[in-house]
């Protein structure tokens, strides 16, 4: 099916930075019908209302979050979703893919006069090798043929910094790499980014368009997107070097009053921020046993704080799937949503919009998570532009690197020690062990940067247990260089007491430890004395705290990132190798096709419950 149209730019930019208004055209596109799957509220579709110039139109908002460029559908526990059966117990469903993506989008599109597609951050950034290769470009241009209308900026689109976002944006060949496409220069987003609390340290100005309104036949939604104010703390220095980032509620507050000022009073906000729901089940009742119970974190005190005249907020981040409605200062419940990641969920709410008023009615909102299935034709626009991009990646993507006797899960673990991520720092301190690499003793990974699972028996032509590029460029796709510092004993025991205090109070990060550092990690207390006094060795020894240790982390963790700042003390640093490098070296080392890498046994924490 031919994608739909491109936008107006020139149009769209105009009515995001407020300048005027302009009328959207329709965005149903035609697929056969094949059922989407949906959950168990039935919901997120229209109510009977007038679908065309009736005082109540409802309007339908489809949504996602956090795709991080999977293009392709994910592999292993990263691709499945959880679901409720008839008999109340749960099962795993394979999900994903942007060739699905598309279909389930275009279907639920289908009748819907008045339709928009909003995403809450993270499409780009930490992207398989298919579009991280390509600096995501591939996704963009994926996110154009979806008719995405808006998203807000997320943490992951600062990866590489102000300059590539605006690449992004405006379009434009990459400032090293060049044009990837012999003689076609990249187009750049046809949606606008938004990000209404990042501004420009020097001027106060903010980076990009902070709102933007979509209007169709009178009919005026207006968006707010911003990112978390803690993204300095998850992103490189170099990445958010000049910019400041302002508290989410403030900034949503602010630039609602704008769009009231101007007339438009539906709106949404897109938050790239989250929560953790009580249930790991994507069509569960989030409201059960009552508004705002079924969901805990970040996302419910600001949802709680903002202004009552935002009608709806669609959050990410934290890559979990939610339906909620939680309290606004008023007490009235609204509507907050997430879609688990990387295109596995897509959400449907009905917005049913009062002409006379101008503003939702929110007693009318209906909302769903909706599976995106691989049982369902693949969009065949979609088809193409992966197999254009696998033919340019296919002589990197394919090249094997090492052998693995099982699955090595690493994002689908729900452990505190996850096996890859055991494999990953005993990698890093191997190659930063010798001397003349910085003479590490131990190592240090962050739990987010390790973006995958090493899929024993993963999709393409390479055979089962083999780990190519383009497998280990999903696990480990910041390419963030290796560093190796002096850390003082005492501040080698904060940081690990910073693991769960401090700024990871609430949402713990466990680093991942290299063989030979071990520590008891106590479940049943609060605070940093979940790590228990004493138990922290190297080699069998006590850390002493006057003593000095050579310690191997990436250069992210060696900033303090994460919440560590006591891993940003570290002196006499040494700069080596990539982590992905050192990674493929490790596997290369380590495994064959007679004598594959087995499972870590990950016995390196132990957890008292």
């Amino acid at each position: 099916m031919a994608a739909t149209p491109r936008k107006n730019r020139t149009a769209r930019r105009l009515l995001a930075a407020g300048a005027g208004l302009v009328t959207v055209g329709a965005l149903v596109a035609a697929m056969p019908s094949a059922g989407a799957a949906g959950d168990r509220f039935g919901g997120g579709h229209g109510h009977g209302h007038d679908k065309g110039k009736g005082r109540l139109v409802d309007v339908q908002l489809l949504s996602f979050n956090d795709l991080h460029g999977n293009l392709e559908p994910p592999a292993g526990s990263s691709g499945q979703v959880t679901r409720f059966k008839a008999d109340g117990t749960t099962e795993k469903v394979d999900a994903g893919g942007v060739e699905y993506l598309a279909t389930h989008l275009r279907q639920a599109r289908e009748g819907n006069r008045y339709s928009v597609t909003a995403a809450a951050g993270d499409l780009i950034g930490a992207s398989p090798l298919l579009s991280g290769l390509f600096h995501d470009e591939p996704t963009v241009g994926a996110l154009n043929k979806l008719d995405l209308d808006v998203t807000s900026v997320g943490n992951h689109e600062f990866d590489e910094g102000a300059v590539e976002l605006a690449r992004m944006q405006n379009g434009g060949c990459h400032p090293t790499a060049g044009c990837f496409v012999k003689g076609k220069r990249f187009k750049g987003a046809d949606f606008p980014y938004l990000a209404a609390n990042v501004t420009k340290e020097k001027t106060g100005k903010p980076l990009l368009d902070p709102y933007f309104v979509w209007e169709k036949d009178g009919v005026r939604i207006g968006f707010i997107g911003v990112t978390l104010e803690g993204t300095p703390n998850i992103v490189t220095a170099e990445g958010v070097k000049g910019l400041k980032f302002g508290d989410e509620v403030e900034t949503i507050n602010k630039y609602a009053k704008v769009l009231e000022r101007k007339g438009v009073k539906s709106i949404v906000a897109l938050v790239h921020e989250g929560g953790a729901p009580a249930s790991d089940a994507y069509d569960y009742d989030c409201d059960s046993p009552g508004p705002g119970d079924g969901i805990s974190g970040p996302i419910t005190e600001i949802a709680k704080k903002v202004s009552p005249q935002v009608d709806a907020l669609v959050t990410g981040h934290t890559h979990q799937a939610y339906v909620c409605t939680v309290p606004d200062p008023t007490g009235k419940p609204r509507l907050v949503t997430s879609a688990s990641s990387y295109g596995k969920l897509y959400t449907d709410t009905t917005l049913t919009y009062d002409r006379r008023t101008k503003d939702i009615v929110r007693t009318a909102v209906a909302s769903a998570n909706h599976v995106v299935s691989r049982d369902v034709p693949k969009a065949a626009d979609m088809t193409k532009l992966i197999q254009d991009w696998t033919a340019l990646a296919a002589p990197i993507a394919n090249r094997p690197q090492g052998w693995i006797a099982a699955d090595i899960n690493g994002r689908g673990s729900t452990a505190y020690e996850k096996p890859l991520g055991d494999v990953i720092a005993d990698a890093q301190l191997e190659g930063l062990a010798p001397a003349d690499k910085g003479g590490a003793q131990l190592a240090l990974m962050n739990p987010g940067g390790i973006r995958s699972d090493l899929v024993h028996k993963a999709s393409g032509a390479e055979g089962d247990g083999v780990v190519t590029y383009g497998e280990s460029f999903t696990v480990q796709p910041f390419t963030n260089m290796m560093n190796v510092v002096d850390l003082t004993g005492a501040n080698l025991l904060a940081a690990l007491k910073q693991q769960v205090s401090g700024a990871n109070l609430n949402a713990v990060k466990i680093l991942q430890v290299s063989k030979g550092l071990t520590y008891t990690l106590d479940t049943t207390r609060t605070g940093a004395d979940r790590v228990v006094d004493g138990s922290v060795k190297l080699n069998g020894e006590p850390i002493d705290p006057a003593k000095t240790y050579r310690v191997a982390m990436n250069e992210f963790l060696a900033g303090g990132g994460d919440g560590f700042p006591a891993l940003a003390t570290g002196t006499n640093k040494l700069v080596g190798a990539s982590d992905l490098d050192v990674f493929n070296a490790y596997l290369a080392a380590h495994s064959s096709a007679a004598s594959p890498l087995a499972v870590p046994a990950a016995d390196r924490i132990t957890v008292v419950k």
